[in-house]
């Protein structure tokens, strides 16, 4: 299968422009549309559609690992019905950067996180990887369950902010904010370990667990997870009071609440010291 060219396009808000040559298809990620050219058709299958000649059950349960790893149980197929080149576009969901990774040059495989697929050429496969440790499931922000990609082409992901990749010599370790891991090669090893102390978690304002990965292998995070840059525009927006005045203004709460939680790090402090 011809390898289809692309251009990644945009600074904070990105697209990626995939020329179809004849004959060929794309699989993306429900919503992720961007724009078309005419001759492109539009077929929404079961799962990711790597299988087009699979039976009912198959497509069901390649449908349902997709739904337990977090993303829609449907994949759009876009297919060049025409006999020269089309683009179709996709488009990234929130401001960040689209990575494009060549699966066969590194093994043939990548795990991510569930939001982090965009999309790819015809024969990507996507199934489910389960987390190894119980710590890594409860703690690790994703569940026990991310996704798995395999390709024999060019797949395409996202994430938020800024995003950098590393690559870790074996035995080497980086730990991170779990919601700023966005991908990493089966090779990584993944687990989740405890932030420090009581006091670290409640008022340091980085959650009672931290992603600990380990080497050999690549990694890639993401600066502004989707879920910090959600709750940031929450608090930002205003919030009224009940239509009858019942309750209190949700803003008075939170000033309430910021006081009271000053006061009990001010009391740990102390008792710390």
């Amino acid at each position: 299968m011809p390898e289809a060219s692309y251009r990644i396009r945009g600074a904070e808000m990105q697209f990626v422009e995939l020329d179809l040559p004849p004959g060929q298809a794309a699989v993306g990620e429900a919503g992720s549309l961007f724009f078309l050219q005419p001759g492109i058709s539009l077929e929404t299958v079961f799962g990711d559609g790597s299988k087009p000649a699979a039976g009912m059950l198959e497509k069901m349960f390649d449908a349902g690992k997709r739904a337990l790893s977090g993303a829609s149980v449907f994949t759009t197929v876009y297919a060049n019905q025409t006999s020269s080149t089309r683009v179709v576009a996709f488009a990234a969901p929130y401001p960040g950067k689209i990575v494009a990774l060549d699966l066969p040059s590194m093994g043939g495989a990548l795990i991510c996180h569930r939001d982090a697929f965009l999309c790819a050429q015809r024969g990507a496969h996507i199934s489910i990887a389960f987390q190894k440790r119980l710590g890594a499931g409860f703690f690790g922000g994703d569940g026990f369950v991310m996704q798995r990609f395999e390709s024999p082409g060019t797949i395409f992901f996202h994430g938020g902010g800024m995003l950098i990749e590393h690559q870790l010599a074996a035995g080497e370790t980086i730990r991170a904010e779990s919601g700023s891991v966005v991908a990493y090669e089966p090779s990584v090893d993944f687990d989740i370990e405890y932030a420090g102390s009581i006091k670290t978690a409640l008022f340091g304002g980085q959650g009672l667990f931290l992603a600990t990965l380990r080497g050999p292998g690549r990694i890639w995070l993401q600066s502004m997870p989707f879920s910090k840059l959600a709750s940031r525009v929450f608090a930002a927006a205003p919030q009224t009071a009940g239509t009858h005045g019942s309750h209190a203004d949700v803003s008075e709460v939170g000033v309430i609440g910021s006081v009271v939680g000053g006061l009990f790090g001010i009391v740990a402090a102390a008792s710390d010291d």
